[in-house]
């Protein structure tokens, strides 16, 4: 054969080999590619704002709930207002019977004329020793008795009236009358029953002040109570509108912590506007209050900073190393959290650390890295490797 016409065989052959070559190598990457690609269940780095909560259940009250009860005992002979009713302060609520108060008050009217019949007795006696000691008929110590007698009668009057007057007061008690304007919440009792007045009053009647300001009773733990300040606004929904959104303003973080089973939380109170009062008390309120908010930032799933491979292996490829911070507040602090994703590098798993900021429980913020917008992490691993079979028992 012609050398030269070999010498042209062979380079042909050379370069088939090499086009096979290269085109099994490409096969064999797309396919290690696509391999990792039906692996892996992956998603973009994308940016977008972010707002964090801090949520809670709560109870919508009044902002003013008065409890209206009683100074005096009796039996309720009559009611003027009932659940729902618009109420005026000094309006008559309630009437108890009052034969027994009466009965006092003319017992003291009684007291009354007879010692102002003494009074008068006693006026006479002293202006008739006055003369009669002027004329010296009569001796000094007369004279002052028939005088002590005198301001012992005006004292006795006066001591009766008080009592008149206390037996008056306890007559006008037996009338509940409203001390707010407001509406009537709540009625406790009924016509025929007995109420007794001690040391802990009894409640008949509860009125809402003002029921188109309104306000949440919450309880947040002690790990979120930190990032609640006055003034921060919130959400809440209320099983009664379960499609409507309402809006409110933290008005109070109350200092009084409640212990539950060792669990600390604290009452913030969240101020509502009711224009429709449509929202009533008692009703259980869910909560969210806007903690901290980001606009147009990096942001990677949670699921891929809770993402693990299984090789132990790639999951300890960085230890050692110095982890990336994030950016730094007006202190020169850290103002951000260490985290960990991965990306498919070569068919693999890569890990990557970040600084992490603020979450939505959906979404986290990324604040430093190697990680940019555009780049894919793993979120899942739809073909996690099988757990070993245990071993059966040996019968022989």
């Amino acid at each position: 054969m012609n050398p030269k016409k070999l010498l042209l065989t062979k380079y042909f052959l050379l370069a088939l080999l090499l086009l096979l070559a290269g085109g099994g190598y490409f096969y064999w990457a797309k396919s290690r590619t696509a391999d990792a690609e039906a692996r892996y269940r992956t998603q973009a780095v994308e940016r977008g704002d972010l707002a964090q909560m801090a949520s809670a259940n709560g109870t919508l009250n009044p902002v003013v709930l008065v409890n209206v009860g009683t100074q005096v005992s009796g039996t309720v002979k009559k009611w003027y207002a009932d659940f729902n009713d618009h109420v005026t302060a000094g309006q008559k609520l309630l009437e108890l019977d009052p034969p027994i108060y009466q009965a006092q008050v003319n017992q003291s009217l009684a007291s009354l004329a007879n010692v102002r019949s003494q009074l008068k007795l006693a006026e006479a006696n002293a202006a008739r020793a006055h003369d009669l000691f002027k004329q010296e008929y009569i001796s000094r110590q007369e004279f002052d008795v028939s005088t002590q007698a005198l301001e012992a009668a005006r004292a006795q009057v006066a001591l009766v009236q008080a009592q008149l007057a206390k037996d008056r007061t306890n007559l006008g008690y037996s009338v509940i009358r409203s001390p707010v304007t407001g509406v009537v919440v709540s009625r406790e009792v009924d016509i025929g029953q007995t109420v007794a007045a001690s040391l802990q009053t009894p409640t008949l009647f509860k009125i809402a002040q003002d029921l188109s300001k309104m306000q949440i009773d919450s309880s947040y733990a002690e790990a979120d109570v930190g990032n609640i300040r006055v003034g921060q606004p919130a959400t809440f929904r209320v099983d009664a509108f379960p499609n409507r959104s309402f809006q409110g303003s933290v008005k109070q973080v109350r200092l009084n912590p409640t212990t539950t089973q060792n669990v600390v939380t604290y009452d913030v109170v969240i101020g509502v506007d009711n224009p429709e009062q449509i929202l009533m008390p008692g009703m259980t309120a869910y909560v969210n209050i806007l903690v901290a908010e980001r606009k147009g930032v990096v942001l990677v799933p949670n699921a891929a900073l809770r993402f693990r491979p299984a090789d132990n292996t790639l999951r300890d490829k960085t230890r050692g190393e110095k982890p990336q911070e994030g950016r730094r507040d007006g202190k020169g602090k850290p103002d951000g959290q260490n985290g960990t994703v991965y990306i498919v590098e070569n068919g693999k798993p890569k890990q990557v650390r970040v600084a992490i900021g603020i979450t939505d429980n959906r979404m986290t913020e990324i604040l430093g890295g190697e990680l940019k917008e555009g780049d894919t992490v793993i979120i899942e691993d739809r073909q996690p490797p099988a757990k070993p079979a245990a071993s059966g028992m040996r019968l022989f």
